[in-house]
């Protein structure tokens, strides 16, 4: 039995695609033979994703770069999401799935947030999310199969010091994947959660650099009421990008609503 994962020929979108988790996830597509769309503010981000899928390095072997569209999207635009979607198929066909990465952080306890902070993590983690599912969700239905994974965060169920609004967005668009898979499941599409924990990008080397560190992540702080990761490390992006092809591919293909935590133990599995 083939027990790779193997996206020959489909198209899957990525957004939040320039760097971290949504680069990671990307790149593991094309590997794997998929087209991907790949789309984020971050256009000389989308650029080094082009450079590696021209010139891959001979282990990784992107390869065909004519898989490989992007496009810049700020997802808290709708107008914009739906243009980029049409845009998207045009380019590289009807599509079967969504990774749904992009996101960002504000920190600050909440006596200390202003509005633009709690805002600002709605309008990208929640809506921006919102505006992407339902638009590829649509796409989908008329076909009548395909997959989304939407990335969150274990901090949508474990609560956090000075991480109120991110945890809160998380939550919401947590919940909101668990009811886009239960709307969509009858027409044969399956929608999943990733919850990362602590993993090395540029979102978690910006905590540190606001006085947590990585041997304050791995170790816990009871200061601030934080658990450590059991496992002794964090995850690296391709760590989590493995786990949301694997929700994308038909490996899962009788999974769906499920929130897959990848923290490294460091919520003890409680959801």
């Amino acid at each position: 039995m083939n027990t790779a994962l193997d996206f020959q020929d489909r198209h899957i979108l990525v957004t939040g695609a320039a760097s971290g988790i949504g680069a990671a996830v990307a790149r593991q597509l094309l590997v794997r033979g998929a087209r991907v769309s790949a789309v984020d503010l971050d256009e000389q981000g989308l650029q080094q994703l082009r450079i590696a899928a021209v010139h891959p390095a001979p282990a990784k072997g992107l390869a065909d770069h004519q898989r490989l569209w992007l496009a810049h999207l700020d997802v808290r635009d709708a107008a914009a999401v739906n243009r980029i979607v049409d845009q998207a198929q045009a380019a590289l066909g009807p599509l079967d799935g969504l990774a749904s990465v992009a996101g960002v952080l504000e920190m600050g306890n909440i006596i200390d947030l202003d509005d633009a902070q709690w805002a600002h993590c709605f309008d990208v983690n929640a809506t921006g999310v919102f505006h992407v599912c339902r638009s590829v969700a649509r796409q989908l239905h008329q076909r009548g199969s395909g997959a989304i994974t939407v990335v969150s965060s274990n901090a949508a169920t474990t609560p956090r010091a000075g991480m109120a609004a991110y945890a809160a967005s998380k939550a919401a668009v947590t919940q909101f994947a668990r009811c886009l898979g239960l709307e969509l499941a009858p027409h044969g599409i399956r929608v999943n959660i990733v919850s990362p924990g602590s993993t090395d990008t540029a979102m978690q080397q910006a905590m540190w650099a606001r006085g947590s560190s990585l041997s304050t992540v791995i170790q816990g702080d009871a200061v601030h009421w934080r658990l450590g990761i059991p496992l002794g490390k964090i995850a690296t992006p391709d760590e989590i990008a493995t786990s949301v092809l694997f929700l994308l591919s038909d490996h899962a293909s009788h999974i769906t609503l499920h929130d897959l935590r990848v923290d490294g133990g460091a919520t003890l599995d409680q959801g």
